[in-house]
Order: structure tokens, then C-alpha cells, then sequence
């Protein structure tokens, strides 16, 4: 009995792979949204200002932030918890593939996020006279919450895995 449950929830694992589809599949909304704002900038382009411009460009990089970051939470996520991909010999797997443990993909997901406020932060003080005071400084107010997150998070990170080094270390020595 027990070795069926086991097994039964092992194989549940495999209830995450729709997810990490469905989540794939939204990578076309990113698509169909970069489109829209490169179509928007073209469009704009006899009657651009600097401002303009540099903003549109901070909109297309904050989507393909966003892109970035829903690959790596895909193969990671995928390969952590539902199963290896066999395509160690593809010419183009990424490097990193296959080696983001589910700490380094909240490090890097924390980032990512991290990056993606700030330039909507940017966004925002480029274009300072369209928020109220308040507005900004939430703004600012969130912006740090996230990068104090992601610093604590990487020092809970940096002790646990220092930990583990230091037990290894003690247990090899006795």
C-alpha cells in the first residue's frame, strides 16, 4: 500500500506539465504585446521625441525581461520538478539549463522582478509630471521592498548552502 502511494505521488508530478505548457503558450501574449508596442513606436517614429523613444525602448526590454524570466521559471521548473530534457546535444540548449536548483531560480526570479521595477520605475521618473507625489513614492516604497527581498533572500541562500558547506567539512574531519 505504501509503495503505491509512493508511486502515485511521484507520478502527480506529471499534473505540473500542463502548467509549464500553458505557461509556454503565454509566452505568445508577450509576442502579441511586443508586436502591438514595436507597431506603436513605428507608427510614431516622424513625431518622436527623445522621450519617446527611450521609453518605448524601456517597454520593449521590460517584455523581454518578462519573456526571459518565463523561460527560465519553464525549464527550470520543469526539469526540477516534473522530469529531465533529453537535449543535452541540442546545439542551442542554454548553458545554464539543467543546472538552476530551485534556489537559484527564485534568486534569479527575485531578480528578474527586481529589474523589471526598476524599469518601470524609470518609466515613471522620465515621466515624473504624470504621477501624483504619492504615487511616486509607493512606487519607490515597493521598488525597495524587492530589492530588499532579494537581498535577504540570497543571504538565507548564501547561510543555509554556508551551513551545509561547514557540516560537510566538520563530518569529513571526524
Amino acid at each position: 500500500m505504501e509503495r503505491l502511494l509512493e508511486r502515485s505521488l511521484f507520478a502527480s508530478r506529471w499534473m505540473m506539465a500542463p502548467i509549464y505548457v500553458g505557461l509556454a503558450l503565454s509566452l505568445l501574449i508577450l509576442l502579441w504585446v511586443f508586436a502591438l508596442e514595436l507597431w506603436h513606436l513605428i507608427g510614431i517614429l516622424p513625431v518622436m521625441t527623445v522621450n519617446d523613444a527611450v521609453l518605448g525602448v524601456l517597454a520593449l526590454i521590460d517584455l523581454s525581461l518578462a519573456a526571459n524570466l518565463l523561460l527560465i521559471v519553464i525549464f527550470s521548473g520543469y526539469e526540477n520538478f516534473v522530469s529531465r530534457m533529453d537535449l543535452s546535444e541540442h546545439e542551442d540548449r542554454p548553458e545554464w539549463q539543467g543546472e538552476v536548483d530551485f534556489s537559484a531560480l527564485k534568486l534569479k526570479l527575485v531578480a528578474s522582478i527586481v529589474a523589471i521595477s526598476g524599469i518601470h520605475l524609470l518609466k515613471v521618473f522620465m515621466d515624473v509630471g504624470k504621477y501624483a507625489p504619492e504615487q511616486i513614492r509607493w512606487m519607490v516604497v515597493i521598488h525597495l521592498v524587492f530589492v530588499i527581498s532579494g537581498v535577504l533572500l540570497a543571504a538565507m541562500d548564501w547561510i543555509a548552502s554556508h551551513g551545509k558547506t561547514l557540516k560537510k567539512a566538520k563530518a569529513s574531519q571526524a
